[in-house]
């Protein structure tokens, strides 16, 4: 049997360490969210090029409106409002190939050279509202350009774009710049999950201010009932 083993953090009555540093000493008032998060994912804190990049992905990935995700949160906030962890998790449950996911199939395929002629589909290409440009993707691509991360993994990207004529979403420019960046295509729907439970606690902090959720349950059951005779 292996040993247990982590890297991550431990603490004494003296001290709190994070990744080998102190975090009273090295970390607080250092380091921003997202240079936090780099820390815990490579171990490292990321210089001023790669802290530049990895926060705007992640803030790219807050605030999306009221998509399924944010309509799970809100309507299990409706049901338990003691309880904001819990409508966080719904909304982040949702999070999968359709949704924020599709970033953890764009770096695996590039990581690991896929076969994209062998795929019907391609994750991180297309969008209803945004062609023939995502602005997201156009200015991630120029930060990445000006910090010296545009690279092989996101001329591959665009190149399949092209091959396909479909927009490369924003998905599909983060999961390129987390393989340019050298992160590990496992954590990288990670990115989404982290950076969409602030905005999802930001709709619930709207849901106690400016309710929906009832509003929406009320309106949906009296469409989806209303074929039926009332007596």
């Amino acid at each position: 049997m292996s040993k247990i083993k982590s890297d991550l953090g431990w603490s004494t009555r003296e001290r709190i360490v994070v990744r080998g540093k102190d975090l009273p000493g090295e970390i607080l008032g250092q380091l921003n969210l997202g240079d936090m998060a780099f820390l815990e994912l490579m171990g490292r804190v990321p210089n001023a090029q790669e802290s530049r990049l990895f926060n705007a992905m992640v803030v790219t990935l807050v605030e999306h409106g009221i998509t399924p995700s944010a309509l799970a949160a809100r309507l299990t906030y409706l049901g338990a409002p003691e309880a904001m962890q819990a409508a966080v998790a719904a909304g982040l449950s949702g999070l999968g190939s359709v949704f924020v996911g599709s970033m953890e199939g764009v770096a695996r395929m590039l990581s690991e050279n896929a076969d994209v002629d062998a795929m019907k589909r391609v994750p991180g290409l297309g969008h209803p509202l945004h062609k023939p440009v995502d602005p997201r993707t156009a200015r991630l691509f120029q930060i990445a350009r000006e910090t010296g991360f545009y690279g092989k993994y996101c001329e591959r990207m665009e190149a399949i774009g092209r091959q396909r004529n479909l927009v490369v979403n924003a998905t599909g420019a983060i999961g390129a710049l987390a393989c340019e960046l050298g992160l590990d295509w496992r954590a990288v729907k990670g990115l989404g999950v982290m950076a969409r439970a602030i905005g999802l606690v930001g709709h619930l902090l709207e849901e106690s201010r400016q309710p929906m959720a009832e509003a929406i349950w009320h309106q949906v059951e009296e469409q989806a009932t209303r074929h039926i005779p009332k007596t």
